[in-house]
């Protein structure tokens, strides 16, 4: 067998018999250029044209089987998404694969997706109102027993949110503290209790719609309070509009309880100076 020079085939017949001879022998482009030291791509190919190469050398095709498997599972009633979770492939391949099939028959009636898509949302709402409570506990936990600054600088921060307050045109120096949530109510007490007010100083009143069940409410504040409900002062009544839209008309709607502290004055000084003292303590800047 001649063996050519690289650059120079002079006699291309000759090296295209040479070069089909070995292509029929199973060898393959790699070692014909190896073989004849034709360096030349675009002649090698040349010189096998029409050969076909040897089945050693054809890499199988994996889409071939992607094809097979993603028309198996369309015929097995599975939708595009469901076939593209299984292979693993995109959904314009898998479209272009089994868009000669029949489509599949729903596997649900409307009533029974309704149902299931029902029953997911609510696993989820489950699982995020669990993982919510979960935080919630966790932050509770890491508080525990309150020294008494700490108690101190949070009622501060309560009444300044919640009381009243004095103002340079309405001089109104004393305690008086208004809110609806039982938990709030029962820190506030303990301020006080903190601050040295007894349960003598402290006059209650309840403020609530006409609408709700007064004597239920006061009784159920005098309770939280540890106090007899007939020492309430008399109720403080919203009139009812019709017209408007309140969400506060559960049964666990009591209105808003008001606590004033006789003799306060000195207190709420020392209140509203603890209140800026936290201001200035907040500010890096100071």
């Amino acid at each position: 067998m001649t063996s050519t020079t690289p650059g120079k085939y002079a006699d291309f017949e000759g090296l295209r018999e040479q070069a089909i001879a070995l292509r029929r022998e199973g060898l393959s482009l790699r070692q014909i250029r190896d073989r004849l030291h034709v360096d030349n791509n675009d002649l090698l190919h040349r010189l096998v044209k029409g050969e076909p190469p040897p089945e050693w050398t054809k890499r199988p095709n994996a889409k071939d089987d992607l094809r097979a498997r993603a028309r198996e599972l369309r015929m097995e009633g599975m939708t595009y998404d469901q076939i593209q979770v299984e292979l693993g492939c995109s959904k314009s391949s898998i479209s272009l694969w089994v868009r000669d099939l029949p489509r599949p028959e729903p596997r649900y009636t409307e009533e029974e997706r309704r149902a299931l898509m029902n029953q997911g949302l609510a696993q989820l709402r489950a699982a995020q109102d669990e993982e919510r409570q979960a935080t919630k506990a966790a932050a509770r936990d890491e508080i525990g027993k309150l020294s008494d600054r700490e108690l101190f600088l949070v009622g501060v921060g309560l009444y300044w949110a919640e009381g009243a307050k004095d103002k340079t045109y309405r001089r109104r120096e004393v305690l008086q503290f208004i809110n609806s949530d039982p938990d709030m109510i029962k820190v506030y007490l303990n301020w006080l209790n903190l601050l040295g007010v007894s349960r003598d100083r402290l006059h209650f009143r309840l403020s609530i719609h006409e609408s709700a069940d007064v004597t239920e409410a006061e009784r159920f504040w005098a309770e939280l309070a540890g106090i007899d409900a007939s020492t309430f002062k008399r109720a403080t009544l919203k009139k009812h509009n019709p017209h408007t839209t309140r969400k506060n008309t559960a049964e666990a709607y009591r209105g808003c309880l008001v606590i004033y502290v006789t003799k306060s004055a000195d207190l709420y000084r020392r209140m509203e100076g603890a209140w800026y003292g936290i201001v200035l303590g907040a500010d890096p800047a100071t």
